[in-house]
């Protein structure tokens, strides 16, 4: 296990969402059952989870569960957490489900979760679940920083391809770059947070007060740069390993690159939200969650899962071992624990470059 988990331990918009529900036969979180019925067959499943690898996931949920009526709400980790917090005295979600565990930390410190150890739960690595004896949060797979990189558009430029940090605020790359917004997404807050873990708070706010005058445009997804640089737009992409290997695989000329300095990353991860009362279907889908079944569709997608990895299969597209490319250290605690202050200042320095909210 790399020691960087072993120190302690995505904005899409509305049709995502509704895009997602109507796959599952679902309808919005609005028309959910009564809070207090806990025999009640809906669910109201709160998920940052790539919409495009949902309803593979659920198949063998529906096969199992299949009078338990699901009402996903998708959206980027920032927008999903900022809707669990601003619901804090009325909470819509029963679950949440492949969300960011340093957006969970946070709930935990508003005692929004109920603890819950689900059936199978030794089975997950100790570094990828809530120290509780009863855990709080249990993780699922872990996500990290890539560039996704256009690489017909880069020789088009005479450029070569970027491979670290610090190639990214080479002069020739100015207005070239896409990342995502750290206050909206997942995936921009583990890069933000990992290179102040791995710099140190000056230098690397002073690393990305250079990398912004290279770039072009903050968006409100991980996933955002990944297309970007996939149809040329913008042909470097901060963005995730799976994203960028998805983009390859659908024939769009980009190379996924891991940063040199090392990747920075997060868990995602799974809870049982506080309520007057828990529904039986809640803990339940939170089982099936972390069923081997799950687990090997989980690691067709990533790299890094929760349960140990027998087989040692990795994922087509990473070169090495992926834990190996994580940063040294990475204290996930700590980044919830920072989490406010680090996007008020990320905010006052950079977000005039954000594009517009939808």
């Amino acid at each position: 296990m790399c020691p960087s988990i072993r120190g302690k331990i995505k904005a899409n918009n509305a049709d995502s969402a509704s895009n997602a529900g109507n796959a599952s036969n679902t309808s919005s979180a609005s028309g959910g059952a009564a809070a207090g019925d806990s025999d009640s067959k809906e669910l109201t499943v709160y998920t940052a989870l790539e919409d495009d690898i949902i309803q593979e996931y659920l198949k063998t949920y529906k096969e199992k569960y299949p009078d338990v009526k699901l009402n996903i709400v998708r959206d980027s980790t920032g927008v999903i957490t900022a809707k669990l917090l601003a619901e804090k005295d009325n909470p819509q979600a029963d679950v949440v489900w492949g969300v960011a565990a340093t957006s969970l930390l946070v709930l935990d410190q508003d005692n929004l979760l109920e603890p819950y150890a689900p059936v199978g739960v030794d089975r997950i690595q100790p570094l990828f679940k809530d120290t509780n004896e009863i855990p709080h949060w249990v993780g699922i797979d872990a996500w990290e920083t890539a560039f996704v990189v256009n690489k017909a558009e880069m020789e088009k430029r005479k450029l070569a391809i970027p491979q670290s940090y610090a190639d990214l605020i080479k002069p020739e790359y100015k207005g070239l770059i896409t990342m995502p917004n750290p206050a909206s997404s997942g995936t921009g807050f583990l890069t933000v947070s990992g290179l102040i873990q791995l710099e140190g708070a000056d230098k690397a706010w002073s690393y990305m007060d250079q990398l912004n005058d290279n770039i072009a445009m903050y968006v409100h997804s991980g996933s955002k740069p990944a297309k970007l640089a996939g149809t040329g737009e913008y042909p470097i992409g901060i963005s995730f390993g799976y994203r960028g290997i998805q983009e390859a695989k659908k024939g769009a000329p980009v190379e996924v690159v891991f940063p040199t300095e090392g990747s920075g990353y997060d868990v995602e991860a799974n809870a049982l939200m506080k309520k007057a009362s828990i529904k039986t279907a809640a803990k339940e889908f939170l089982d099936w969650a972390i069923t081997d079944d799950v687990m090997k569709e989980y690691n067709k997608n990533y790299a890094i899962i929760a349960v140990k990895n027998e087989s040692g299969a990795i994922p087509e597209g990473y070169k090495k071992d992926p834990m190996s490319q994580l940063i040294p250290k990475n204290d996930l605690i700590d980044a919830a624990k920072n989490r406010e202050s680090i996007l008020a200042e990320w905010s006052k320095r950079y977000d005039s470059k954000s594009e517009p909210k939808s």
